[in-house]
Parts: C-alpha cells; structure tokens; sequence
C-alpha cells in the first residue's frame, strides 16, 4: 500500500502515520527525516543539501525526489510506504508520478487531513500556553509566528498539490478536527475501501 498523507502543520498528519505504520508495517518515509540522516552520515546527496541548507536555501526539488528514488527502493519500503511532508509541490508531484511509472508502481491513496486553519491556530496557540503553565519549554514550532509562517508556506506551495490528486481521483479527505481516534477510524474506512476496489 503506497499512501500520501497530506494537510497542514498541526493536522495531526505525524500520529496517523505512526498508527498505519503500526498496523500495516510499511515504514513512513517523512522527508524532513532524511534530510537530517543524509547531513549526518554525509553522503553526497546529504553534503550537497546541507550547503544548501547552510545558505539558508530550500532544497531543490531534485534533491528531494532523489531521497524518495533512494529510499523506496529499500528492502523495508518494498510493500509500500506512507509519504509525511512530500510532495510539497507540484513538481514534486509529477516527478513522483514519473518515477513511480519506471519502476511500475502507482499510489493507492492520497489522504488529506481537512482542517480549521483559524482553530489550528487556536490549538497550537493553546499549546504554547499549556507548555508555559507546566513550566516545560515551547516547541520552536509552537510558537504562534512560526507556526503562522509555515501555514502560509503551506497555503502558498503544498496546497495545489490537492487538486491534483484530486484530478486523478486518488484523494479522500478525512475531517482532521475530530478526535485522534476518529481520525483514524476515517482512514481506516478510506483504507478498506481500497481493498474492495482492487
């Protein structure tokens, strides 16, 4: 089963994954992981995207989908994987397709986590303040401006990849503002009806 889990940061995409990783055993490629395991082994490609990053640069998209070529190729991806955080472009997306095609895969599903972007603010503002009260320090990524900004990144660069899944006819959204537990319930549904189509 070759999954995409897409949504904004803060949708919960990151527990849905651990879930289906759990009940499916398909590892979760999340390329934000890679990224950091290629800097810290120093492979080329690692070496390469840490002068970019250095630099303050984004990652080419090239870079990128190289991480995915090199990791779905592994023994443990060979019965499936659950994409986190790509493709986050269009290009991305395409270049996906294609190097999908060459080996004679396809994806199964595209699962969108649809949420409220003014209570996810909310939630992470909430978060932030919950943090504070216990006296543990606050995620970078929970504080309220980052969080913003990569709210908007997202909007800006990684939401036009839903219409093109949707396009396809590959894309099912969840309602990511229900409880843990019926989020993955929703999947799950998703999920099964897959198995009655193929």
């Amino acid at each position: 089963m070759r999954l995409i889990l897409v949504g904004p940061p803060g949708a919960g995409k990151g527990t849905q994954a651990t879930r289906l990783v759990e009940k499916y055993g398909i590892p979760q490629l999340s390329t934000g992981d890679m990224l950091r395991a290629a800097v810290a082994a120093q492979t080329p490609v690692g070496l390469k995207a840490k002068a970019v990053m250095d630099a303050g640069g984004l990652v080419s998209d090239e870079i990128v989908v190289g991480f995915i070529r090199d990791r779905t190729a592994e023994e443990d991806a060979k019965n499936g994987f659950i994409l986190d955080g790509f493709p986050r472009t269009l290009a991305q997306a395409e270049a996906l397709d294609q190097m999908l095609n060459e080996n004679g895969l396809k994806l199964d599903s595209v699962l969108e986590l649809r949420v409220d972007q003014t209570q996810l603010v909310d939630r992470i503002i909430q978060r932030a303040a919950d943090a504070k009260a216990a006296g543990q320090p606050v995620r970078k990524d929970d504080d309220p401006e980052v969080f913003k900004q990569r709210l908007e990144a997202y909007n800006r660069d990684t939401a036009i990849v839903v219409p093109y899944y949707e396009k396809s006819g590959l894309l099912s959204v969840v309602d990511g503002m229900q409880s843990i537990d019926e989020v993955s319930a929703s999947i799950e549904t998703v999920l099964q009806g897959l198995d009655e189509t193929v």
